[in-house]
């Protein structure tokens, strides 16, 4: 029988190949610094540029929230908390997957490749009922017992940048409205990441992104997003002369209250401000850089693994 594969499935080697390092760089009492695994998405995101799949197959998104559902892995959440996951179903609700891991093997793959044709319990998408209409999101990390902890948007764009800049901004704005209003406790934020040719063909787009990305945030209401991030890539064209496939990050334009870092920071701290201390105590400790001398109160943690 094949092996079944979805839109996130030319991503996972890269993943399974690629360590969930500590992000943290700052010590014990200092400014959270955080620190992305930048090699690891332009890995990723080399993928769909050697396969020309860089616009209307969704490939690039992809890569990108492939990248940054691992670096909350790296952050400390559990393989079974951020969607999409590493391996299929990427949407799994963790209750679901706790009891897989706790029948015996046999069945459990069993009831694992039924689960993968059942839409209801492991849809393709993760999709959340804002305060005006459903809206999906691109990564996510939610529990029946906490509800939406964190939801995030993603959008890419590689060419037509002042003519459809208008267009995401509108509906990044809804979107973030319409989560963070019915969702107040959540982290609700937005990463957008653009070719950069824009800062060569349309440089005003590029002013006008940046100003985007910070009028885009809560600054004091409710309707706006917790954290924005921005991102450039580069890759040359096929046709173009001596082109290279290989996909860089491009971020010394990117000014620093944009950039990657910053947007990990706040996504972070707005998780771990809403929950108490004995929640989230992986993630808390990584960030606080101490051991936080308090047992996990999780109901999913109980003992007990897959049995032969």
């Amino acid at each position: 029988m094949p092996v079944k594969t979805d839109s996130f499935s030319i991503f996972d080697s890269t993943l399974a190949a690629t360590l969930l390092t500590d992000p943290w760089l700052h010590s014990n009492g200092e400014e959270p610094k955080y620190g992305p695994d930048y090699g690891l998405l332009e890995r990723l995101l080399t993928i769909p540029v050697t396969t020309n799949k860089t616009s209307a197959s969704g490939s690039l998104a992809g890569g990108v929230d492939s990248w940054l559902a691992h670096e909350l892995r790296r952050a400390g959440f559990s393989e079974d908390e951020v969607w999409p996951r590493a391996t299929r179903p990427r949407v799994l609700p963790r209750d679901v997957a706790t009891l897989l891991n706790k029948l015996p093997k046999i069945l459990a793959d069993e009831i694992r490749a039924r689960i993968e044709n059942m839409p209801a319990v492991a849809p393709s998408d993760a999709h959340f009922l804002g305060r005006a209409y459903d809206k999906q999101v691109d990564v996510a990390i939610a529990r029946w017992d906490r509800g939406p902890e964190l939801l995030l948007s993603t959008k890419t764009q590689v060419s037509s940048f002042g003519k459809n800049l208008s267009n995401r901004f509108e509906e990044a704005y809804g979107d973030a409205a319409n989560l963070s209003s019915r969702y107040p406790l959540a982290a609700v934020g937005f990463f957008f990441v653009q070719r950069d040719t824009i800062l060569r063909d349309e440089p005003d787009a590029f002013e006008r992104t940046i100003d985007m990305m910070r009028k885009l945030r809560n600054l004091g209401g409710t309707n706006g997003y917790t954290a924005t991030g921005l991102a450039l890539i580069h890759y040359d064209d096929p046709s173009e002369s001596s082109a290279s496939s290989d996909v860089r990050l491009i971020l010394d334009r990117v000014p620093q209250d944009v950039r990657p870092e910053q947007f990990m920071v706040g996504m972070l701290r707005k998780v771990l401000d809403a929950t108490p201390v004995s929640q989230h105590v992986a993630v808390r400790g990584r960030m606080e850089r101490r051991a936080i001398p308090i047992a996990e109160d999780d109901p999913f943690t109980a003992e007990g693994t897959n049995e032969d």
